[in-house]
């Protein structure tokens, strides 16, 4: 039989020493091991957190950016409304002024004799061939008489050479046109019923409705937002 022996100190010593150097080494592996992971975890969760914030940065920047935008594009849409106002204003004042100038010079038509029974007669005819009824009535300035029945003559027989029909007008004098009225008259037929207005008032009015685009389009140019005619 083997006989066991008794460590000595130095011995006990030694053999504590390679346990104390052994136990420090294996501590010292799993610091090591946890600092690595620790390191790692830390480099992900920062990483992950710079793009949290770097995303969060962008999204703010972004809707800034379109807050801007919007802000900007609002500030040149309410300058180019205003501006657009402005130039609508401007025109139509210049529009205004040609026919409140057109307006005045109404008056000065009848006092060229010849050309003024030349107007009436014309206007006469256009009442005679719209109602084309043989006989109807006039409606004048009682100043217009005696050059309204000329003109009425005159458009008759214009009208009878035309057409091959007769018409007989006559001045109504119970209904003439009322003050203020400028020049013109009115054809009445229908039994009463139907007046066409050819004063010289109510041709103006027409002619600004029915002329004002083409007045338009002379003073100012096209439209280029128009795409569409009549």
């Amino acid at each position: 039989m083997s006989q066991s022996h008794a460590l000595s100190d130095d011995q006990v010593s030694q053999e504590l020493r390679k346990m104390t150097a052994f136990i420090k080494q294996e501590a010292m592996e799993k610091a090591r091991e946890i600092q690595i992971k620790a390191d790692e975890e830390f480099a992900i969760e920062k990483s992950k957190l710079v793009r949290q914030e770097t995303s969060s940065i962008d999204t703010t920047y972004e809707k800034k950016f379109k807050q801007a935008q919007m802000s900007q594009q609002t500030t040149r849409s309410t300058v180019a409304n205003k501006t657009r106002l402005k130039v609508l204003g401007a025109r139509q004042e210049l529009l205004d002024d040609i026919f409140e100038q057109a307006q005045k010079k109404l008056g000065e038509g009848p006092k060229d004799k010849a050309k003024y029974e030349v107007i009436l007669k014309n206007l006469i005819l256009e009442g005679f061939y719209a109602l084309s009824e043989p006989k109807l009535q006039v409606r004048a300035r009682k100043a217009d008489y005696d050059i309204v029945k000329k003109a009425i003559d005159k458009a008759a027989k214009e009208y009878k050479e035309n057409t091959k029909k007769s018409v007989e007008a006559t001045i109504d004098e119970e209904n003439p046109q009322p003050e203020g009225c400028v020049g013109g008259l009115s054809i009445v037929g229908g039994a009463g019923k139907i007046d066409i207005n050819n004063t010289l008032e109510q041709r103006l009015r027409l002619l600004q409705d029915n002329a004002l685009p083409s007045i338009r389009t002379t003073l100012f140019g096209k439209n280029p937002n128009r795409k569409f005619y009549d």
